[in-house]
């Protein structure tokens, strides 16, 4: 039993159960749990397959890093002026120039220096602002229970916070006897609130000056592929879009079942109904195809994808998460400041190109 159980949240793990399209009775066998949770076993045996939920951090060698600052195409031209310097005699019988081989030396130090120190300081700043925004517990409906039930709803909380834990407890509400008594009685239906989520009031020029700059841009939403290729074609992305069934497990559409993954991420315009492992998984598809990638995000469903991400940007309205998980985080409404970066760093760039030359 416990390998079939084992197996079976393996598959889970590898897509190959849509749990999407499947009744909710089934999810829970294919889950192998049931409404109450799990136990401490269970749980323990789902983070041996599915690791912690967090965004995975690498530790890094400060001596490793420092040495990674001078290895760049300025850091190359300073030091092959270096070498030169001792590798050539100046003629006549006088010996290397070591007084240029020492300033360039230390002038290479200095630099390696001043960028280390400000990126550690960076580095330093978002782990504190990580550890700051990083909630140890979340308590949902709480306040109808008794008051034994909330205290030791409590102390489990406690006691996974102290452990470091992202916990989410829920503790059982007790229904009234009222609501016991009137649990046949038919649903009313009330109305609908229509509502409408519009792109952002630049995204449309932002999208067109980013296609003429060579940037290709994709969009990547949870919603239905309905309204992603409207929305595609309103901000005139293009409309050819593919639900996130075509990106992994087993259950891709027959049309698309002879493309490669990666090539069909590479080709469209974008993907709907998307989960955050597809965001993630896209991102790495194309870092893989040797794409330099970019990902703007607002949600903590965004994050992974965020820190995935060669650039990631958490737009003004973003949550703490993927504010902690991005690269850049801006400050005011609108995507057209993006456009200023990308041409911003391609005239640095271009600058640094023509002083190596």
């Amino acid at each position: 039993m416990g390998g079939d159980k084992a197996s079976s949240l393996e598959d889970l793990k590898n897509e190959t159960v849509d749990l999407e399209k499947i009744p909710i009775e089934e999810v829970f066998e294919q889950l192998k749990c049931t409404k109450e949770g799990l136990t401490s076993q269970e749980g323990a045996d789902r983070l041996q397959i599915f690791g912690p939920n967090k965004l995975e951090e690498k530790k890094e060698s400060k001596f490793l890093k420092f040495l990674g600052f001078m290895w760049n195409p300025l850091s190359w031209v300073m030091e092959m002026a270096a070498i030169m310097a001792i590798a050539l005699a100046n003629g006549g019988g006088r010996a290397p120039d070591w007084q240029d081989f020492l300033g360039i030396a230390i002038l290479l130090v200095i630099n390696s220096t001043i960028s280390f120190i400000e990126e550690n300081n960076a580095g330093n700043a978002a782990a504190a602002l990580m550890a700051r925004l990083a909630p140890k517990a979340k308590i949902m409906s709480l306040c109808n229970c008794k008051e034994d039930v909330r205290k030791k709803a409590h102390a489990v909380i406690d006691k996974f916070a102290e452990r470091g834990l992202r916990s989410l407890a829920v503790a059982r509400q007790e229904v009234p006897e009222k609501t016991k008594e009137s649990a046949g009685t038919p649903w009313q239906f009330v109305g609908l609130l229509p509502l409408f989520d519009p792109p952002r009031h630049d995204s449309a020029e932002t999208i067109r000056k980013a296609l003429n700059l060579g940037v290709n841009v994709k969009m990547i939403t949870g919603d239905q592929l309905a309204i992603a290729k409207e929305t595609g074609r309103r901000l005139g992305m293009g409309t050819n879009m593919y639900p996130s069934s075509s990106l992994l497990g087993q259950h891709k559409d027959e049309t698309l079942a002879a493309l490669p993954v990666d090539e069909l991420i590479e080709k469209a315009d974008g993907f709907a109904g998307v989960f955050p492992e597809h965001k993630y998984e896209i991102v790495k598809k194309l870092q893989e195809r040797k794409h330099i990638c970019g990902m703007t995000g607002d949600g903590v469903n965004d994050a992974p994808a965020l820190k995935k991400a060669d650039i990631g940007i958490a737009v003004s309205d973003a949550t703490d998460a993927a504010r902690s998980a991005s690269d850049i985080v801006l400050t005011e409404p609108g995507l057209s400041v993006i456009i200023s970066a990308v041409l911003t760093s391609r005239a640095i760039f271009q600058r640094m190109k023509n002083y190596t030359v």
